[in-house]
């Protein structure tokens, strides 16, 4: 219900050529992992990642990709760490609760597999960063029956380029980031909100559908499809 019109609000237009998807919240989170003093490389997740991407694979030069990332949604499973990584010795989530990443340029780099620049703002700073991603499917999701597409990417960086540079170096400044993302083909994915809003039980839960099916429609018709 309400966690899809985030996503479907970040849309920009997108190539005409290009299939244009609805990242799919559930199924798409990232893992951070770094180095502690040597001993260890422990790991947070982050999940709930919002967006949109165009992908067309006869095209990939033309493809491009939009996400938001409420970083009050990652942990690491422990809460005295997930505490202090969202003070203001870390993240300080009271200024700067999300993070983005837009694309800026993407490079076909094998088969099904791509190199995708874009800006990373991470803390209120801006770098441009290089994933390394690799098509998983595209086809039909059997379960809901839409058009879906899902990647692998992974990329490092250096966390004191963002203003989080404490305790470097005796823990590790270079962090690896992998992210699985999933994604609904944005025309099928309103259809299906408008089966939803038919089916809803409640009046608030019809109008909340029918929000999100329409935003789904525009994006579809600037895309289009």
């Amino acid at each position: 219900m309400r966690r899809f019109l985030p996503a479907l609000l970040l849309a920009a237009i997108m190539p005409s050529h290009a299939a244009t998807y609805v990242v799919e919240s559930h199924h798409t989170q990232g893992v951070v992992r770094w180095d502690h003093l040597g001993f260890a490389f422990p790991t947070a997740q982050f999940a709930r990642v919002e967006g949109v991407l165009a992908f067309d694979p006869a095209a990939p030069a033309k493809a491009s990709v939009k996400v938001k990332i409420p970083l009050a949604a990652m942990t690491s499973g422990l809460p005295d760490l997930d505490e202090d990584l969202r003070s203001d010795s870390f993240f300080d989530l009271a200024k700067f609760p999300e993070a983005t990443f837009t694309s800026h340029r993407v490079e076909a780099h094998g088969r099904n597999r791509y190199r995708v620049s874009g800006d990373l703002v991470v803390h209120g700073v801006t770098h441009t960063v290089v994933l390394d991603a690799t098509l998983n499917k595209i086809g039909t999701n059997p379960r809901n029956g839409m058009p879906s597409i899902g990647f692998e990417a992974t990329t490092r960086l250096k966390r004191s380029d963002f203003g989080l540079g404490r305790y470097v170096p005796q823990v590790g400044d270079e962090v690896e980031i992998r992210v699985t993302l999933e994604g609904d083909e944005a025309k099928p994915f309103a259809a299906y909100l408008r089966r939803l809003a038919a089916e809803a039980t409640s009046e608030a839960d019809r109008k909340e559908y029918e929000a999100e099916a329409a935003a789904a429609e525009a994006l579809a018709a600037n895309a289009g499809d």
